[in-house]
């Protein structure tokens, strides 16, 4: 969370990807994306794997926000349903934490670029 109040820097997968949360509270987080040339693949659009990424990412900040301090979580399964493609330019993504337990945690994350949603992402996190 020191990331979302800019106490410190991100870490190096954000930095790699180029996405920057703008807000994380209460199960919800948001960001942009600034997707480069370096993220299209050979069709001329972006990579699945990086949009699968950049929802991963937003969604560790969702639930960052819901733990205790000193707990730890990791992502048990991730799953992306595309919907159209991207390209180059920035993306809006958001993810919120649907429900949460003692152990386990369930996440949806949306992508959009130009008002229309790319990507949607659910995910389950264990938590410790």
């Amino acid at each position: 969370m020191d990331v979302v109040t800019k106490e410190s820097v991100p870490p190096p997968c954000d930095e790699a990807l180029g996405i920057t949360v703008t807000y994380a509270k209460n199960g919800i987080a948001r960001g942009l994306w600034k997707v480069s040339e370096k993220m299209m693949n050979g069709n001329g659009v972006v990579m699945g794997g990086f949009i699968s990424s950049a929802a991963d990412s937003m969604m560790a900040y969702a639930i960052a926000s819901c733990v205790q301090e000193g707990q730890h979580f990791a992502s048990i399964n991730l799953h992306t349903t595309f919907h159209r493609p991207a390209f180059i330019g920035e993306i809006e993504v958001e993810a919120r934490v649907e429900r949460i337990g003692k152990s386990i945690g369930y996440l949806v994350a949306t992508l959009v670029q130009e008002g229309k949603e790319i990507a949607a992402a659910t995910s389950s996190v264990a938590i410790r």
